[in-house]
């Protein structure tokens, strides 16, 4: 008997089967590449993923298009930027809801605390403590750069 799908996994299904009704191809099309990364990755891993793991998906899914839309806004392609801007605010939807700067941090606070930390030497530490409580809720890039300065000052 197969395991019980993510809830995440089964919005995106629906998702899927209502932009497909309702002939929204722009919608479609991106839905299925979130629907296509999480089949390649349980495919070669062979396992189910949990939402925590999709979110890890769509968190990356995400950056990928933030580094792409800067490179075509850089170069003039606002077409291309569009298409990229898109399909952000499709992933965007089944991200979690955004932390904001006082909750992040505390969670930093509360992270260094938990692991201990007292020097820049210990980041790693209190990186591993927080990831899992803020991964796709918070730019990592910039909770690492808070991270470093409340550990060197």
């Amino acid at each position: 008997m197969p395991a019980e799908a993510s809830p995440l996994k089964v919005t995106l299904q629906e998702n899927v089967k209502n932009a497909m009704r309702a002939k929204e191809k722009e919608r479609l099309a991106t839905l299925r590449q979130i629907t296509a990364a999480i089949k390649q990755i349980e495919i070669d891993k062979r396992i189910d993923l949990a939402d925590d793991d999709i979110i890890t998906v769509l968190t990356k899914m995400c950056k990928q298009r933030r580094d792409s839309l800067s490179q075509f806004q850089d170069a003039g392609r606002d077409d291309l930027a569009a298409i990229e801007i898109a399909e952000l605010a499709i992933i965007g939807e089944f991200m979690p809801t955004a932390l904001s700067d006082e909750e992040v941090a505390a969670e930093i606070k509360a992270a260094i605390a938990e692991s201990g930390a007292s020097s820049a030497r210990d980041m790693g530490a209190v990186m591993n403590v927080l990831r899992p409580k803020i991964q796709g809720r918070a730019d990592m890039g910039a909770v690492s750069g808070l991270v470093k300065a409340a550990l060197t000052a």
